[in-house]
């Protein structure tokens, strides 16, 4: 599995000291007690609201905010029309069998992911530019893009890792579709031949890899490989109108067996003087995993937001008191708490999963990695929760250590360059 390490540079910062135990002078409290204990179902026959990842209303709101010169949009804007896969001479290059773990006894040719994982980037995109131009030719090009992988890809396929491209490019494909569902020019037998697309050869698989691990056990796997395949299904249940498939992950976030049980995936919230921080699953392989992990969490906790579901408040604002803990480490550099964690290895001789293998201390390869997630984490609990600001101190740093953020496409060529949608500044700054 790839993964991004992009160092942020030219960002000055400004934090208090901290101890030896991972404590520090007091710059963070707590985020207030929110109590949501547990998120109920709604009937499978109440229609998906079709809002997607960022609701219609917001594109006028950040349009305006353009239009007026104001900042941050204008930068994050800026960022938007400069990335090469948000231009109309983008080209898409679907393909009929899509790899990712490749040259495998599952699968002997060679891996082709990149063409997904850009394409995917380009019509997120150029979707964005048509919301807040209204030029339709910047829709026809991601609807060119969609329409493309529609009718000519019909399966996923490698080792074990095609559960990962069935889940990243799975939600990231989704979303794409989502944002694009209003507009005039795309065919109603085109988008229902997308929707099943979306189906057949994504969501099939997210459940396959959800409800059986592939014969692993549950949580042999890293919390971002159930994450991404739950991010996929949910997004993919929103573009299809499907409650169920969107129910069975708001089920699995809270029950599931494998490491996207929230309980799981951030595994231990800690006792005062750290309670205002929380230990993800993740956190004892490496940062690189475990930012990654932080950014699928809260794509789920986005798209079930707008929802009217509030995973962000889910336990007491747990994903917060992750975020608190993961940018305290990644971006100020300072230490932190560390409770040993017990992975389910296994090895050749006694099966996947099976063989417990402890992590005694927190991983420190791809220390201070930067993704472009930090603003809709921030944004959401300063702006729409409006706790306090001590709760996000750490948060709020992430946010201006990547502003603006970028895309796919901005950071790098390789995988971890596109697993997250990105324009965090642009899409969630709010006043």
């Amino acid at each position: 599995m790839n993964c991004i390490y992009y160092v942020v540079a030219g960002v000055t910062i400004f934090t208090s000291c901290s101890s030896n135990d991972g404590t520090d002078s007091g710059t963070t409290t707590p985020p207030p007690v929110v109590t949501v204990a547990e998120i109920k179902t709604l009937d499978p026959s109440v229609p998906m609201k079709h809002d997607g990842y960022v609701k219609d209303a917001d594109f006028v709101s950040i349009k305006a905010k353009i239009d007026a010169n104001q900042e941050p949009w204008v930068s994050g804007y800026n960022k938007l029309i400069a990335n090469s896969h948000a231009q109309l001479t983008y080209t898409a290059n679907p393909t009929v069998k899509l790899v990712r773990g490749g040259n495998s006894a599952e699968e002997p040719d060679p891996d082709n992911y990149s063409r997904a994982m850009n394409d995917a980037a380009a019509a997120y995109q150029l979707g964005l530019r048509w919301k807040l131009t209204g030029d339709a030719q910047y829709a026809q090009a991601a609807i060119n893009i969609l329409n493309a992988w529609a009718s000519t890809c019909t399966r996923i396929s490698g080792d074990s890792n095609a559960a990962l491209a069935a889940g990243i490019y799975g939600y990231q494909f989704a979303i794409a579709g989502e944002q694009l569902r209003n507009y005039s020019g795309w065919t109603a037998t085109d988008f229902t031949k997308y929707k099943e697309w979306m189906r057949t050869v994504f969501y099939n698989l997210n459940y396959s890899w959800l409800s059986t691990h592939f014969g692993c056990h549950p949580q042999h796997a890293w919390s971002n490989w159930d994450l991404c395949n739950m991010a996929s299904a949910m997004a993919i249940g929103i573009l299809n109108n499907d409650r169920s498939i969107y129910n069975y992950v708001i089920d699995y976030y809270q029950k599931g067996k494998g490491c996207g049980n929230n309980f799981v995936t951030i595994f231990e919230p800690f006792p005062s003087p750290n309670s205002n921080m929380a230990q993800m699953q993740e956190s004892g392989r490496d940062q690189g995993h475990c930012t990654l992990s932080l950014a699928l969490l809260t794509t789920i906790c986005q798209l079930a937001w707008n929802q009217g579901d509030d995973l962000w408040g889910f336990r007491d604002n747990i994903v917060l008191k992750a975020s608190e803990y993961v940018a305290k480490y990644n971006v100020t550099y300072l230490e932190v708490p560390y409770t040993v964690y017990s992975w389910h290895e296994g090895d050749p001789w006694t099966g996947c999963g099976i063989k417990m293998t402890e992590l005694p201390t927190i991983g420190s390869s791809g220390r201070g990695g930067g993704r472009p997630m930090w603003a809709m984490i921030y944004n959401h609990y300063a702006k729409i929760k409006k706790l306090p600001a001590t709760s996000m101190y750490y948060t709020g740093l992430g946010a201006k250590s990547v502003q603006p953020e970028g895309g796919g496409g901005d950071y790098g060529g390789n995988s971890g360059g596109f697993d997250s949608l990105g324009f965090g500044t642009l899409l969630f700054s709010l006043e």
